[in-house]
């Protein structure tokens, strides 16, 4: 493997391992937000015994979560120099104000995990809003370095100088908004449905009607209205996503449909697999002219295909099986917080199905795999460019040898992390189960 290579797949893994905390723990907060609210106002102890579980859970995931993005970070200096210089030059206000955002969110997370007890309600909720706050600021600044990367702003590149640099306009780079949108709403979803997978296997270990069992209920009810409503303005912010690739990335919204002729009523290829030899999508289900409509809000609009661009400036063409796999599990999770709300409220049945449990488990790692395909996706789909029209991939690598043993020693610290994670996990809640927490929140607190 060349060094190109090796430097992308080792990036690549620590995000794609990085990501799964950083996912969690913007939406973690804002559940553990939702939980408070509700006790706040029901003063039902299950709620405030939830958002203390899940705190304790928040803080666990952080503490692996703060040192891989700093092997991110670093490893964004090490590996990708040239990348680092064009920031460095013209986009660095993210990573200053990020700094301040982390500082908030630790803050106010101490705040709430030692002195809950002992300060007001306004005070308890007004310090989750700022770990949420906190949370999801830092999500968004780091993001909105990878919307930079897909419609840079802010400077003019002559003669191998960076001229007219105004960081601010860099900053709110055309992209900026619908970025930060999808990835504030995906890790809301995410956090949502990560919680109804763990409740949905709780209410199958418990007997109907326990105590825990009706503990958990409540968890997933939560979190299907959140995951519900956070997944479908998730598709909405996806729509608008993809107008944006049509007007500064055609290229990457072609592949990412396997179109490849330029026209107008352009079909939508749903599945399938894109090949490159025949330019068609095999296997796909095509929906006549609705990526033109998708794309522009019109039938007419004339859709860019792969052969308008040279071919060494088309995108990896599996990006569409995963921008499928992507939609297509969000959608999914749509369906399923809808199909628990009408099963539990329209119909008023006490208890969910073992069937419809089974696939609440399996939802938490289905919106963590979407999470991974649309990183993927996002990131493999600008290539070959680093910071497009601007910069190239190869010419931002490091030409530091030796690339492959760091790879490898890497893994292996990512795969201690990832086991060391669950086992704690595993060991402090069998330690402190919901009956235990529910009994010392009846000691501590007084219900009104």
């Amino acid at each position: 493997m060349d060094d190109l290579f090796i430097a992308r797949s080792l990036f690549g893994t620590t995000m794609a391992f990085h990501i799964i905390f950083a996912t969690i723990g913007v939406g973690l907060p804002f559940m553990i937000l939702t939980a408070e609210l509700l006790y706040q106002k029901t003063k039902d102890l299950d709620y405030v015994v939830m958002a203390k579980r899940w705190t304790k859970t928040f803080a666990v995931l952080l503490g692996v979560g703060i040192p891989t993005g700093t092997i991110a970070g670093v490893q964004l200096s090490l590996l990708w120099p040239g990348f680092m210089e064009v920031i460095g030059r013209v986009m660095p206000l993210p990573f200053q104000i990020e700094i301040y955002a982390f500082f908030v969110e630790a803050l106010f997370m101490s705040i709430y995990v030692y002195a809950a007890e002992r300060i007001a309600p306004w005070m308890r909720i007004v310090s989750l809003v700022f770990v949420a706050l906190g949370a999801l600021a830092s999500a968004v600044l780091i993001t909105n370095v990878h919307a930079f990367q897909g419609t840079p702003a802010g400077f003019r590149y002559e003669n191998g100088k960076f001229v007219d640099i105004d960081p601010w306009a860099a900053f709110f780079n055309p992209s900026f908004f619908v970025t930060a949108g999808h990835v504030a709403l995906s890790a809301y979803v995410v956090g949502a449905f990560v919680v109804a997978s763990v409740a949905a296997y709780k209410m199958m270990k418990n007997k109907r009607e326990s105590k825990v069992y009706l503990f958990h209920q409540k968890a997933l009810m939560i979190s299907l209205v959140v995951g519900g409503i956070c997944s479908f303005l998730t598709a909405i912010n996806g729509h608008e996503s993809a107008q944006y690739l049509h007007e500064y990335q055609p290229e990457k919204l072609a592949a990412a449909e396997g179109l490849f002729d330029t026209q107008s009523h352009a079909p939508l290829a749903i599945g399938g697999v894109t090949d490159r030899d025949t330019q068609s999508v095999k296997g796909a289900i095509e929906i006549p002219w609705l990526l033109s409509f998708l794309a522009g809000n019109s039938f007419d609009t004339v859709v860019v295909g792969l052969n308008d661009f040279p071919e060494e400036y088309w995108p990896p063409l599996f990006i569409h099986t995963l921008f499928n796999v992507m939609v297509g599990i969000g959608s999914l999770l749509i369906f399923l917080a809808f199909v628990g709300l009408i099963w539990k409220k329209l119909s008023k049945k006490e208890h969910f199905p073992k069937a419809l449990l089974w696939i609440y488990v399996l939802s938490g790692p289905l919106a963590i795999i979407a999470i991974e395909c649309g990183w993927i996706f996002a990131c493999t789909g600008r290539q070959p460019w680093v910071i497009y029209h601007v910069l190239q991939t190869a010419d931002s690598v490091t030409s530091a040898p030796n690339l492959m043993i760091l790879f490898i020693l890497f893994l292996i610290v990512y795969v201690i992390l990832g086991v060391a994670v669950v086992a704690v996990l595993l060991y402090f809640f069998r330690k402190n189960t919901e009956l235990d927490d529910l009994k010392k929140a009846e000691e501590t607190y007084i219900v009104s």
